[in-house]
């Protein structure tokens, strides 16, 4: 319990019971929680101050403690008032902005070692359920307890997406926003190459097999489907399936066929 220890050294000379040692430690709490003293007994004196010590004549009535706090940002006035029934300790506090009340009951012996009291470190026990008693059964109810730290500013809310798209080391796409990216095939698949010549609709683009139907060149008109005079009978090609001819396409076309002429060099005979 950081600071108790000071605290508690320079209360020493007034500590004599068990109970002294008790209202030190819940002082000392109420500190932790952005609590200062302003005084004992009811009514304020002249020039209170709030104080993180003990005020003067803490301990005089060692049946009835009267202490006053107000919060560090003066928002509320706490009066504790700290009453011996035999062996235990009622702890009655009133909030006199709100007047909401709250109450704890302590048995002395569970938490303070009598025969102890010179010496701090020895003199206290159970101290983790002592300041989780004191916490949830005053300081919680009283409201929300005022937090000694500053409280670091809350970040700046960005837009998810902003932060998302953001990043400096990206190179932005060379596409304009907005526009669908071709569906080419995965390079890095091997049964991707030759993949548009193994569609016998012919419905994506591409190969490896030209085909002079749709390649763009104007050609005789001629629909293999209906078969080629001397050649293929009706339905041989099924309709709409692309068609590698192996002879001219047309009756009418001048000019010797590419097929009749010599190859260049066909009198070569290293040919």
């Amino acid at each position: 319990m950081a600071g108790l220890e000071a605290l508690y050294a320079w209360a020493r000379a007034a500590i004599s019971r068990p109970q002294d040692a008790l209202v030190c430690s819940l002082h000392w709490e109420l500190v932790r929680h952005g609590y200062r003293c302003l005084g004992a007994g009811d009514q304020p004196g002249p020039d209170e101050k709030k104080s993180e010590l003990l005020p003067a004549g803490w301990e005089a009535n060692k049946e009835v403690y009267t202490l006053r706090y107000k919060s560090v940002d003066d928002a509320r006035e706490l009066l504790l008032k700290a009453i011996m029934v035999e062996d235990s300790m009622i702890l009655n506090v009133m909030d006199r902005s709100s007047q909401k009340v709250a109450d704890v009951t302590l048995a002395v012996a569970d938490y303070i070692n009598p025969e102890h009291l010179d010496d701090f470190h020895k003199v206290y026990k159970n101290t983790e359920e002592l300041r989780t008693r004191i916490a949830s059964g005053i300081i919680a109810p009283l409201g929300t307890s005022v937090d000694k730290a500053e409280k670091e500013p809350e970040a700046e809310k960005k837009d998810p997406d902003l932060l998302r798209d953001y990043d400096p080391l990206r190179v932005p796409p060379r596409q304009p926003a907005g526009t669908r990216a071709p569906s080419w095939p995965s390079p890095l698949s091997p049964f991707a190459v030759g993949g548009e010549d193994l569609d016998p609709l012919g419905s994506r683009s591409g190969g490896m097999i030209m085909d002079p139907l749709r390649s763009g060149i104007p050609q005789p008109g001629i629909d293999p489907s209906s078969g080629i005079p001397g050649r293929l009978p009706p339905g041989a090609v099924p309709p709409g399936a692309r068609f590698d001819p192996f002879g001219p396409l047309g009756a009418g076309r001048s000019g010797p066929d590419p097929d009749h002429l010599p190859p260049p060099g066909y009198d070569d005979m290293f040919m």
